[in-house]
């Protein structure tokens, strides 16, 4: 079925035309979180290095957006007065350790909102490319609120565990956001010894580079 699927990396102005339907639709017309769609996805974005977006297509119809931001600023995140669900978490550590990549702004039409395909070949396009380039955490906010949020998604599927609330951000919400972290090799191994759908999904394009960056 994800042969009716195509997820292309936006890298011109029609594939961004394409990205601001998605956003037009969800994230202005319908959740009413931004005032335009064109301030989420400027573009410069096409030409800057740290940012990916990816669109993906169903039936010749953009029906679902994502961006991965690499290395985002971390005084954006101290900036928040974030809670931590474990105190014991070294946030410092974790950062001067890890490689993040911020993954977001992830949307599906609402037509097509039923079809988790779509997430998971967001995914895959994001996953690979993030792991190409040898990041090893994504970190995300989800509103604990909204009706469409892909919490359930991101920790059910994926594996990212929440690790912090924090009331403020770049989205015009009232609703509390949930930090998410996924640890990228640790899904890995976890999704590879349950050998699931999800993870022959995930990996269906990977060449042997890739899992070895990965393997136990």
């Amino acid at each position: 079925m994800l042969n009716k699927i195509s997820v292309m990396r936006v890298a011109d102005t029609t594939m961004r035309e394409q990205a601001l339907a998605v956003l037009r639709s969800t994230y202005q017309d319908e959740k009413a979180w931004v005032e335009s769609a064109e301030s989420q996805l400027p573009l410069t974005d096409l030409e800057d290095p740290t940012i990916s977006w990816f669109v993906a297509v169903r039936r010749d119809q953009p029906a679902g957006v994502l961006r991965v931001y690499y290395e985002p600023p971390v005084h954006q995140y101290r900036a928040y007065k974030v809670t931590l669900l474990d105190p014991r978490i070294d946030v410092d550590r974790f950062l001067q350790t890890s490689r993040i990549a911020e993954i977001g702004r992830f949307a599906i039409v609402p037509a097509q909102r039923r079809n988790v395909l779509l997430a998971v070949a967001l995914m895959r396009a994001a996953t690979r490319e993030t792991i190409e380039r040898g990041f090893t955490h994504y970190i995300t906010d989800v509103f604990e609120n909204d009706p469409h949020s892909p919490y359930g998604f991101h920790t059910r599927v994926m594996g990212f565990s929440p690790v912090a609330t924090h009331d403020d951000g770049e989205l015009r919400c009232d609703s509390r956001r949930i930090t998410l972290i996924l640890d990228l090799r640790a899904a890995y191994q976890r999704l590879r010894l349950r050998q699931s759908w999800i993870f022959r999904t995930l990996t269906a394009d990977w060449d042997e580079g890739l899992h070895r960056q990965l393997a136990p």
